[in-house]
């Protein structure tokens, strides 16, 4: 079965919110194997203790701990990759039906950000959120107000709110508050004050908030579909867990270079993928002890000069190059390239990928590949496509890597190669094929180029969803699309955008990248018969972890 769950957040975190905690995983845990989680937790807490005592999933405390609170306010960002890593971890581990993440606790520091990085870490976990929202100092339209600007921030991190407690509320309080929220759009609890930071006081409190919060409303709250939303961080995770589960082979042509060994290093720590690093093994050994690197020594590493692999690799290289008359002499200058070495090494199997272009060109990574592993069969060219993370959701952007100006028979290639890297990634592509121009409003050889290639998507893959040509608003936004594309189905929810040459590519990329925060994880190399994929020479270790998981991945 899927996983249930569910994120307990609150603008005050304290008392109210342990009984909402308490309640919510005694509720579940009378159906479902479930486990609790804390993100962001000070060692010193003891009520987490008390939240896994009323689970039944069997964790560890560690299991179900993410960072320390100082960690979260002081570095968000890395906060929430380490905590979305851990969360993902303990799923795996436990294997629980149903998970209650209680958000971060009451504190004596002031963190203007505290709510907002809640409502982001739900988004991250796709968990849907319950409020506790305390009604002790507040009047109904206080309450309200509260929970208005709570939810606002739930749906401002792309996640959605499945229920509310408003927590010390008398009874003769509660009808106000009902009424006051009468319009909210899910179910609302009202649920007295109790202490609750022992076991004993949330035993305590537990029958009255079943009173009032009746185990089978609360489920019920949770046993819908929710939108889950795809955040960098959840992407990123995803895509690990992707490639430890293909457990692919890729090669690193580039050994000698500081971020290739770091990355290859957490790859390996977390038995991520096997690794090829081609250079020479006690080098590279004592460069990553010096950079205090502890698992390099679970690579397999491949020396350039030995005679074993180069003489049987050159009698291979020389075969697929018979046509252009490469000599064994010429095949041995070639093979002294570790770009064309590491090739080789996909070539003759000994490796399903390959990474590389930390410290060489685009053209040095590419040329090989298509000298030698070549396209695939049918396809004609290779493309390069970036994965967006934007805010909650991915989007595919190509070709902004390798195709200077594609005819429209190109232009429509790409698209389809396009559309099959999103699905590999689990995205249900719908493709734009962008110009100045959409449906008709502008006229000129560009668009009629994007127009053509869009008929040449039609014929060649109909059950692909394309608009074109279209204006990035257009395909992006759907108030943009009510009116520029009025009865276009596709168009305001594309995500696959096909741009129609290189400089509109990469500059568009780049501009969306640096202006909205988005992460471009790519270039992908679409096309080939095996995967290589190329680094930016300004990759920093994230970077090249995250590159050498999709090689990974789409190598299965």
């Amino acid at each position: 079965m899927s996983l249930t769950s569910v994120y307990i957040a609150s603008p005050e975190a304290a008392n109210g919110r342990n009984v909402v905690a308490y309640g919510v995983i005694s509720a579940l845990a009378s159906q479902y194997k479930t486990g609790v989680f804390r993100p962001a937790v000070c060692k010193k807490d003891t009520f987490t203790d008390v939240l896994l005592e009323a689970a039944n999933a069997g964790q560890s405390r560690e299991q179900a701990v993410g960072v320390c609170p100082c960690a979260a306010r002081e570095d968000k960002e890395g906060a929430r990759g380490d905590i979305v890593r851990k969360y993902s971890a303990a799923v795996a581990e436990v294997d629980p039906e149903a998970v209650v993440v209680v958000g971060t606790d009451k504190s004596s520091v002031f963190d203007p950000e505290a709510f907002s990085f809640n409502a982001a870490v739900a988004a991250d976990l796709k968990a849907p959120v319950f409020l506790a929202v305390c009604g002790l100092s507040r009047d109904a339209k206080q309450v309200q107000a509260t929970v208005e600007a709570c939810t606002k921030s739930v749906k401002d991190a792309g996640q959605t709110v499945a229920g509310v407690f408003v927590t010390g509320t008398a009874d003769d309080k509660a009808e106000a508050v009902k009424e006051a929220l009468s319009e909210y759009p899910a179910p609302v609890w009202t649920v007295p004050a109790h202490d609750c930071g022992t076991k004993e006081e949330a035993d305590a409190a537990l029958a009255d908030f079943e009173s009032h919060a009746p185990a089978a409303q609360v489920l019920a709250a949770l046993n819908q579909s929710f939108e889950q939303p795809v955040t960098p961080y959840a992407f990123q995770t995803d895509l690990l867990n992707k490639a430890k589960a293909a457990k692919k082979t890729i090669v690193l042509p580039e050994g000698e270079e500081d971020r290739i060994i770091k990355a290859a290093d957490y790859l390996l720590e977390r038995d991520i993928v096997n690794l090829i690093i081609v250079g020479e093994k006690d080098q590279i050994l004592a460069r990553g002890k010096e950079l205090g690197l502890n698992s390099l020594e679970k690579a397999s590493f491949q020396s350039m000069n030995d005679e074993e692999v180069l003489a049987p690799m050159t009698e291979k290289l020389c075969e697929l190059r018979a046509k252009k008359g490469m000599t064994p002499e010429q095949a041995r200058k070639q093979l002294t390239d570790a770009s064309y070495f590491g090739t080789m090494l996909v070539v003759l199997g000994k490796a399903d990928g390959l990474v590389s272009g930390s410290i060489n060109s685009t053209a040095n990574t590419v040329r090989p590949a298509l000298q030698v592993i070549k396209t695939k069969p049918g396809q004609k060219l290779v493309s390069g496509a970036f994965l967006m993370c934007f805010k909650d959701h991915v989007a595919v952007f190509a070709d902004c890597a390798i195709n200077l100006n594609p005819n429209a028979e190109q232009l429509a290639e790409i698209a389809i190669q396009s559309a099959e890297t999103a699905k590999a990634f689990g995205i249900d592509p719908k493709v734009g094929m962008l110009s100045y121009s959409t449906l008709g409003s502008g006229k000129g050889p560009d668009v009629d180029l994007v127009e053509e290639a869009t008929s040449i998507v039609k014929q060649n893959a109909p059950d692909l969803d394309v608009v074109g040509s279209i204006q990035f608003d257009a395909a992006w936004s759907p108030v943009v699309a009510a009116t520029k594309a009025k009865g276009n189905d596709v168009a305001g929810h594309v995500n696959v955008f096909v741009f129609p040459d290189l400089c509109a590519g990469n500059i568009g990329y780049k501009a969306v990248q640096r202006s909205s925060g988005a992460l471009a994880i790519g270039p992908v190399l679409q096309g080939l018969n095996k995967p290589v994929n190329d680094l930016s020479r300004g990759a920093n270790v994230e970077d090249i972890i995250n590159t050498v998981a999709l090689t990974a991945v789409t190598a299965q």
